[in-house]
């Protein structure tokens, strides 16, 4: 086969593959390679002899010539070695950096890419993939990214927030008023006016508004990380106890969920005598609850008047109020469901005689009331009739109950009237049961002096009770800066999407309760 023969054989492969819309296949590439080793050869082959044939001739001439002739072959053939070591080189290195990054390198080799365009074609891969790119590229801040961050961290501290790793340069920057800040903003923004100085605060103010949108807006930016950064912190602090009673669930969307099932129980096994037939069974299930999310939110505003009177606490404590008011909303619309009693998914009250649940005569922390409530709990069957586990997990009680309590489980011994010594059953719960305690009780019974109720609930996992779903699992509100018409301000919309369902009325018993009162009067 001629060299113009494997060179047309070649470009046949190549058509070959790219018609079909693939690489080429491992039989393809074994005869493309061959036939390259093939015209290497060749290429060798002929330089050689050319430059042999020449140097003969000049060798008539002279005898140095001669030597000269030679010296020109073996440059040739060192000339076609090296080519043939940086095309191996390349299929390495372009083999290597596809591999890292999932990709397929022969559509690169057999198209002669070199290396450059093959790393363009990765850091484009990573960014549709959005993934980060491997490639040794490094991200570095710069000096207006520090700046910001500093001013950020600068504002909450000097609100009196506390941050554990303040940014660089932050302390430094505490000192600053607002009107400060503004005039530093306005210069990194390339403001041409020189004397920022000489501007009277609403002057100021009225050239930032004019950067509102401007992503590039030193000044926006600022408040932005700095009102992220302080509702974060009030959504982590604030205290709350419904995490503690109720299961954390996540919804993809706002449509009404009710498409899920639980699997019932399968037939008891029956004795299959000798020759005897296996007795077909058909296992039940039973439709759950529906679950929708609901949108909550407020929306505060930087107005001109806090900008000209240096009012910080509108860009870090009010923030962070707004994040604990969600957290409080959700505390309470959990405990609203516990003490209005409402209908649940099946048309019944969810603590009722129909379910079991429910004491009939309400009562104060007493062995009689627990052991009444454990034996209420442990006692449910399920949607199929079958007996359940159900162990006892949570007690939930108003402020001032949980002192008896504590008296009530921490105590080897109680008093009876015949034996002072008895052993306290109770006793062996101390590690078991959680006590919640939580005034939000307090407040939707109406204070202080009423009758209030409480509840003993099981553990999660034996049953579902109680459940807050979150759009997408999202717990902390979300914050955007927009545009508010007729507002003299900066102002931001926060909001968060959450849904409280009750899953299983079997996940917790009432106990109606007593008066609770301080043991001395209040002046």
């Amino acid at each position: 086969m001629t060299r113009e023969q494997m060179l047309a054989r070649q470009n046949e492969l190549l058509n070959q593959a790219r018609t079909a819309g693939r690489a080429m296949n491992a039989d393809e590439r074994a005869e493309f390679d061959a036939l390259q080793r093939a015209i290497d050869a060749l290429n060798a082959v002929a330089g050689g002899n050319a430059g042999s044939g020449h140097s003969g001739q000049r060798a008539k001439e002279t005898e140095d010539d001669g030597e000269s002739g030679e010296e020109e072959d073996e440059e040739d053939d060192d000339s076609s070695q090296k080519a043939v070591e940086e095309e191996r080189m390349r299929i390495r290195q372009i083999e290597d950096m596809c591999s890292s990054f999932g990709m397929d390198a022969r559509t690169y080799v057999d198209n002669g890419s070199t290396l450059e365009s093959v790393r363009e074609a990765v850091i484009a891969h990573m960014m549709q993939q959005g993934a980060p790119i491997r490639s040794g590229i490094q991200v570095v801040d710069s000096e207006q990214d520090k700046f910001r961050r500093a001013a950020a961290d600068a504002l909450i501290m000097r609100s009196g927030m506390e941050l554990e790793q303040p940014a660089e340069g932050a302390r430094n920057l505490m000192g600053m008023h607002l009107r400060d800040l503004a005039i530093e903003c306005l210069q990194m923004d390339g403001t041409d006016e020189r004397n920022l100085n000489r501007r009277n605060t609403d002057e100021l103010y009225s050239m930032l508004q004019r950067g509102f949108y401007n992503p590039e807006a030193a000044f926006p930016a600022i408040l932005d990380n700095t009102i992220e950064k302080a509702y974060r912190e009030g959504h982590k602090k604030v205290s709350v106890t419904f995490d503690r009673i109720t299961k954390k669930g996540t919804l993809s969307d706002f449509k009404t969920h009710d498409n899920y099932y639980i699997a019932g129980p399968v037939g008891e096994f029956l004795e299959v005598p000798e020759n005897g037939e296996l007795k077909h069974d058909v296992f039940r299930d039973d439709k759950l609850p529906t679950r929708k999310l609901k949108t909550y939110g407020r929306q505060f505003t930087l107005s001109r008047k806090a900008f000209i009177d240096d009012d910080i606490s509108l860009v870090t404590s009010l923030p962070a109020r707004y994040a604990a008011s969600a957290r409080k909303t959700i505390n309470k619309q959990v405990y609203q469901v516990l003490v209005q009693n409402p209908a649940v998914y099946d048309g019944v009250a969810l603590f009722s005689s129909q379910h079991k649940n429910l004491l009939k005569t309400g009562t104060g922390v007493t062995q009689e009331a627990m052991q009444t409530m454990i034996m209420a709990l442990a006692n449910q069957r399920d949607q199929f009739d079958e007996a359940i586990i159900i162990n006892p997990s949570r007690i939930v009680v108003p402020s001032g109950m949980q002192f008896d309590m504590y008296t009530l489980f921490y105590s080897p011994t109680i008093h009876t009237t015949d034996n002072t010594q008895a052993v306290n059953p109770l006793y062996q719960y101390r590690e078991q049961l959680e006590v919640v305690e939580d005034p939000t009780i307090n407040a939707l019974c109406g204070g202080m002096g009423n009758v209030m109720p409480w509840w003993l609930l099981g553990a999660e996992g034996d049953t579902d009770f109680i459940e807050v779903d979150y759009l997408n699992g999202q717990e902390i509100p979300n914050i955007r800066r927009m545009e508010a018409p007729g507002q003299l301000g900066f102002v931001w919309d926060i909001y968060l999407d959450w849904g409280i369902s009750v899953m299983d009325f079997r996940g917790g018993v009432k106990n109606p309760g007593v008066e609770v009162k301080t043991k001395l009067e209040l002046a």
